[in-house]
């Protein structure tokens, strides 16, 4: 596809959503798809701990962990415009969420309990849900987040049958209804 029918992206887009939502596999595809660079904030901050998210918990605290990963966002963001994937915890945080508003633009995968469950639970590596009842765990931290995704700029439902695909076009469908996004 020509660079000119890919449409010019102005600022990052910025995939927020829980855990198994997609935004890492969705928001890859949609870079690809757009032209632009893929990041993924807990990529970044793996690779400059040399540590995974979960050692990072263990050793330093969840507390340490959102420091470090508001930090590292604001760092991305103020690069060169693309898809940046960020945790499912990074958007709670009201200084993380002004400046994603401020420098980009936020997208909510938003996406129904089953659906993260059915793709989360065979898991080991999300540490939140290293708990005795881990798909409640799950419920309640989705019940507490969703009122800091729904202020996301864009919000785009994540439909259990969606391929990746299909669902990084509905995402680019919605930056689309954005001139000031996506020309």
């Amino acid at each position: 596809m020509a660079a000119g029918r890919r449409g010019r992206l102005k600022k990052t887009v910025v995939m927020v959503g829980m855990m198994g939502a997609g935004k890492t596999a969705v928001g890859g595809e949609l870079a690809r798809s757009l032209g632009v660079p893929f990041l993924d904030s807990d990529a970044e901050i793996e690779r400059a701990a040399n540590a995974t998210i979960a050692e990072i918990f263990a050793r330093d605290g969840e507390p340490f962990f959102r420091a470090k990963e508001a930090q590292v966002i604001a760092r991305l963001l103020k690069g060169p415009p693309g898809v940046l994937s960020v945790g499912g915890g990074a958007f709670l945080n009201p200084e993380t969420r002004a400046l994603i508003s401020d420098l980009g633009v936020a997208v909510w995968l938003k996406a129904s309990l089953d659906l993260l469950w059915s793709r989360v639970k065979r898991k080991d590596t999300r540490p939140l849900l290293r708990t005795a009842d881990p798909r409640r765990t799950l419920a309640g931290l989705m019940a507490a987040r969703e009122p800091a995704y729904a202020q996301a700029d864009l919000i785009v439902e994540v439909a259990p049958e969606a391929s990746i695909e299909e669902t990084a076009a509905r995402v680019r469908a919605a930056l689309a209804t954005r001139p000031d996004v996506l020309s």
